[in-house]
This record gives C-alpha cells, sequence and structure tokens, in this order.
C-alpha cells in the first residue's frame, strides 16, 4: 500500500483465494476458539509458515468476523405478500440484529427489492449464518450483502 493510501476492501469468494490467506484464517481461528493456545500451533495444525501466518493475519479476516461491531447492508428480493418483510424483520431481530434504514421498492411482477441496513454488534451468530437464516425465510427469494457479487440487480 502507498504511505498516505486510504485501503480499499474486497469481498472475495474463498475459492479463489490464496491457499496462505485460508490457512491464515483458520489459524485464527483455532487461536479464537482456544483450540490451540500458541500461534505455532495453530500453524502447525493448518500447515502454514509463521512468517506468512505474521504477514497475513493483520489483513485477512472471514466475512463475519470482519463486519461484527460494523454495520451490513443487505439486499433481498422478496414476495409482494402480505407478512414478508415483517418476518424478515423479526428474523433480524431474533439473532440481535440491530435495525438502522429499510429501504422498499416498488413491488413489480410480484416481487420487491428490499434493503436493510444492520448494526452488528449485539448478534448472536455470524452474518453468513443469519443469511442462511433469512433464505430460508418464506417469501425471501434472495438474500445477499450488498455489492457481493460486484453489481446491484
Amino acid at each position: 500500500m502507498v504511505a498516505g493510501k486510504v485501503p480499499r476492501f474486497f469481498l472475495v469468494q474463498e475459492d479463489i483465494l490464496p491457499e496462505a490467506f485460508y490457512k491464515t484464517v483458520q489459524a485464527k481461528e483455532l487461536l479464537l476458539s482456544g483450540e490451540v493456545a500458541t500461534v505455532n500451533e495453530a500453524v502447525e495444525r493448518v500447515n502454514l509458515s509463521r512468517s506468512a501466518f505474521y504477514k497475513y493475519k493483520d489483513k485477512v479476516y472471514p466475512f463475519y468476523r470482519w463486519n461484527r461491531d460494523q454495520t451490513v447492508i443487505l439486499e433481498m428480493l422478496l414476495e409482494h405478500r402480505s407478512g414478508v418483510l415483517s418476518a424478515v424483520l423479526n428474523s433480524i431481530a431474533a439473532v440481535g440484529g440491530n435495525i438502522i434504514t429499510i429501504n422498499q421498492n416498488i413491488p413489480q411482477q410480484g416481487v420487491a427489492m428490499a434493503t436493510v441496513t444492520i448494526e452488528t454488534a449485539g448478534l448472536k451468530c455470524d452474518v453468513e449464518n443469519m443469511l442462511e437464516m433469512l433464505r430460508g425465510t418464506p417469501g425471501v427469494k434472495a438474500a445477499k450483502p450488498l455489492g457481493a457479487d460486484g453489481t446491484r440487480d
């Protein structure tokens, strides 16, 4: 990074990451969970060099860890029928998400796009699990972090 330049962040699917990034995240998770007590134990367990771990440890985070104590914007495609948005909001509240903003477009062809900004500090699960739960809610056709594929639908 160039001095004085603001860092940019990218949301990247794990299967395209270099193996060292993925293994660094695995080692950090082992340390956070208490499954191992030292960096040396963690890097041995995931077969990663200590130098690679220290090179990437402050730069690579799982999505749900990076967003902890932050806000996340979710984009959802909802069926246009009574109670769907209410069920989504209740589900978010049930896992400790604090809703900051809600925006729902006018329904077209039986569906409406909705965006919800959520404060994640109080979440009882990670963002990925919350997304899976929302995708399983009746009437939710799709749910993803805004811009997860680099575009807006």
